[in-house]
């Protein structure tokens, strides 16, 4: 995107992967909202068990890497947080795709969650491992550190009020979730964020281009296919000391496709036809 694009105030489109988040966002807020009111008892307990606290996280309730994220209890908090995940979430995705946008979202989220939650034993800057977090946050830092590095000049509305470039925005952003951490006011809350843009940052600068399914599925067939080449040329030196034995001589190339007596005595330049691609894999 050219960095002197100018600033409008057009909604982006509200489709795709971003439409699905923050529906279930605001959905679960509503949902959350509900239960507190008419029954607050099982409210208590749900949410005791679906906020991320790195003690539970450690004694096996690794769901809260991931279920804390979609809790957010204050009004303004989840508007906000709902507006900046619409406005950056669109942009990117209709940039990379939604499988990227997901995988880099819930890639701040839960390895945030996880950094956050090893860090908070260590006990430096008044970090506990019993402190309780919850909001979207840290997957929107992601999704900051993102716009920073791929649409660093583009200009934004800061808090939606102020024009600014993406990279001077983030970067107020993360001082500002320094500062906290520092303050001691949300420190755990603070530190979440920053592990989310880290773990963004993270993936933004070594993932593959389209996404890490799609680079795990590469591989995988990468290997697949190299398998099924190597059993083929196995195949082809098994014939060639079968038909040995029975007094015959048949010949295959180093890929394992048959050499015609005629050919036998052409160089593999002048044999290998290609356009010829039956034996691939």
């Amino acid at each position: 995107m050219p960095s002197s694009n100018p600033i409008t105030m057009t909604f982006p489109p509200f489709a795709g992967a971003v439409r699905k988040l923050v529906i279930a966002n605001v959905a679960l807020f509503f949902i959350a909202a509900a239960l507190q009111w008419l029954a607050p008892g099982l409210a208590s307990l749900l949410l005791d068990h679906l906020l991320l606290q790195p003690l539970a996280v450690a004694h096996g309730a690794i769901w809260q890497l991931a279920s804390y994220s979609f809790l957010d209890f204050s009004l303004l908090d989840i508007l906000f947080a709902m507006l900046t995940l619409w406005f950056l979430g669109s942009m990117l995705e209709g940039a990379y795709g939604s499988l990227w946008l997901l995988e880099l979202y819930f890639s701040s989220t839960i390895g945030g969650a996880l950094l956050a939650s090893v860090v908070s034993f260590t006990h430096l800057l008044h970090l506990s491992p019993y402190a309780v977090a919850n909001g979207s946050w840290a997957g929107i830092f992601g999704l900051l550190i993102a716009i920073a590095m791929r649409f660093g000049d583009q200009e934004f509305l800061l808090f939606f009020v102020a024009s600014i470039r993406a990279k001077y925005m983030v970067a107020i952003y993360i001082l500002i979730a320094v500062a906290v951490l520092l303050k001691d006011a949300n420190a755990f809350g603070a530190l979440l964020q920053l592990s989310g843009a880290l773990c963004g940052y993270l993936f933004v600068r070594f993932a593959p281009r389209r996404g890490l399914a799609f680079g795990l599925s590469e591989q995988f067939y990468g290997l697949r296919n190299a398998y099924y080449r190597a059993k083929r040329r196995r195949a082809a030196r098994k014939f060639e000391v079968y038909m040995g034995k029975q007094g015959r001589q048949v010949r295959f190339d180093k890929e394992g496709r048959y050499i015609a007596p005629d050919d036998a005595n052409k160089d593999s330049a002048e044999r290998k036809d290609s356009n010829d691609k039956r034996w691939m894999n």
